[in-house]
Order: structure tokens, then sequence, then C-alpha cells
């Protein structure tokens, strides 16, 4: 009989489904996947590996999962000309979005270092030339999601859709053979879709500024001037993975959607801050509202 474990981890609801209830030893290596993710990547927490290069230029040694985020994070940072980097951190924490919460500080944005004059990203491994608040938050939830999902194919579950709040992965025969249907929600009203699409076999992630705001500010912030991007308001994307797709829903907030295109493959829909919304594949066939050209 399907299932459904529901719990909040990383400040945010997960929901788990597979075709039979979860045991507890299951239920606990999911946990511990997520928390050691979370132990390693944080910036929000004291005790988490990155935290020491905050303080002082220094190296430190990262978990396996490091490697392949490390050539994404490359890969995106130089076909966006820098606009996604996780180089934010500092830019975010400037503007008011810390651990103990959202808050105007009154600042103006500020534009984080250039990658190559201060970071060494190789494999498992994070060289530093000056104190940086690394932020991973464009493909780490994303990441994290494949991550639970490879516990559970550990554990002989291979019929799951594992969803951190709208960033989810389907796998196997999920909803008894069907596809699972996801709601786009509309980023100018929450609550309300301006269409739903079917995933099956493969990933989904969504993006915008309107969950994570404070005093005109989102966390969405452009690498080149450390300022939330203002043309684009919400972005939509099925990838084969989650990391994929919730990178490329960051990087279409800056990128034509050509440009990534020529190095993943994804489906997407994007709205303008004037509701204009352009959509490929799936989306364009599912969308309630006026679309634009791609």
């Amino acid at each position: 009989m399907p299932a459904r474990l529901r719990f909040d981890a990383i400040g945010t609801r997960w929901s788990i489904d597979t075709q039979e209830p979860l045991g507890d030893e299951v239920v606990a290596a999911i946990r511990d996947r997520i928390d050691a993710y979370d132990r390693a990547w944080s910036r929000f927490r004291p005790d988490a590996t990155i935290a020491p290069l905050a303080q002082a230029a220094g190296e430190v040694r990262m978990p396996a999962e490091s490697a392949e985020l490390a050539t994404l994070y490359r890969r995106l940072h130089d076909v966006t000309d820098g606009a996604v980097t996780p180089l934010v951190g500092a830019s975010l924490e400037r503007l008011g979005y810390r651990a103990d919460g959202v808050a105007d500080t009154g600042l103006a944005p500020e534009a984080p270092p250039a990658w190559d004059a201060v970071l060494q990203w190789e494999g498992t491994t994070l060289r530093t030339t000056a104190p940086l608040v690394l932020d991973v938050g464009a493909a780490g939830k994303g990441q994290l999601v494949d991550l639970v999902g490879d516990v559970l194919d550990a554990h002989g579950i291979h019929d799951r859709v594992v969803d951190a709040s709208g960033d989810l992965r389907h796998a196997g025969a999920g909803d008894q053979g069907r596809a699972t249907r996801v709601a786009l929600e509309d980023p100018r009203a929450v609550g309300h879709a301006i269409g739903v699409v079917e995933v099956e076999g493969e990933a989904f992630c969504a993006s915008a500024g309107n969950r994570r705001r404070w005093a005109g500010r989102h966390h969405i912030l452009d690498g080149r001037t450390g300022a939330p991007t203002d043309e684009v308001i919400g972005t939509w994307v099925i990838a084969e993975r989650a990391m994929v797709a919730d990178a490329i829903a960051t990087a279409l907030s800056f990128a034509p959607v050509g440009l990534l295109a020529r190095h993943w493959s994804f489906e997407h829909a994007r709205m303008y801050a004037g509701g204009q919304v352009e959509a490929t594949g799936r989306f364009a066939a599912g969308l309630h509202v006026r679309k634009a050209a791609a």
C-alpha cells in the first residue's frame, strides 16, 4: 500500500512517497544522510566543515559528493559569466539573509570576489586565499534529493518520489505506475498555479524569490553584482537529475535558454516580471497563462 514519510530538515519540508512504509532503519539512514550533507555545507552551522573558511583563508576536505558539485558549479560559473557562483554567501549575509533569519541591514549589494582570485575547488579539496562564506544553494538541495534517492536504492526501495519542498525526483513505477503531477506555483500569488506538468523517472526543480523575501530583497543573487535578480521571477525545470534541475532553475534567472541547452539537457518554463512565460516541452503544453517565445 502506498505510504508517505514527512519530516522537516535543513529548513525545509520533506515528503517521501513509497509503495510501502519505510522501516526505522531506512528512516534513520535518510536522516543521517541529510544531516551529514548539512554538516558539511551549511553556512548557517558553526560546526560545518566549511565554517572555518569564513574566518580565515585555509583548506578543508569535503565529502565525496563535492567532486561532482565542483564540476557543475565551475561550469555554471563559466557559462553564466560568473552570475552563478558559490561565493555569494557573504553577499547574502550583507543583505540580511543570515543564520538567525532575515532582516533589513540597509546595506547596498556587494559583489563577491572573483572565483579564480580566492578559491581553488578541486574534487574534495577546497582551498581559499581569503575568508569566504560559501553557499551552494543553487544546486545543493537538488544534489541532496539525489543522494537521498541513493540511500533508498541501497535499501532496495526503487519506486519512490523524494520531494524537498518542490524540488523532487521520481524513480521507478512511482505512484502505482503513474507519473507524478506537479503544479507550477505562480510566484505572484502563493497557492495558485500557472500550469501542471508530469514527471516520470526524472527530476523537477523550481526557483523563485517570493518565499524568501525581506525588505524588497530575495535570495537569488547575481554573482556579478551581489544584487537580487529582478527580470525573472520564477523558473521551473525538468532534467534527469535533481542536482542539474536545481542548478538550471537558478541559472535561468541570468542566462539565455539556448546557451544553457548547449551544456545540459532539460525542459523549462520561465516567468518574467511582466508576467510573460516562455516554455519548452511539457511545460509549453501544461501552461494556463500567456506564453512568450522561448
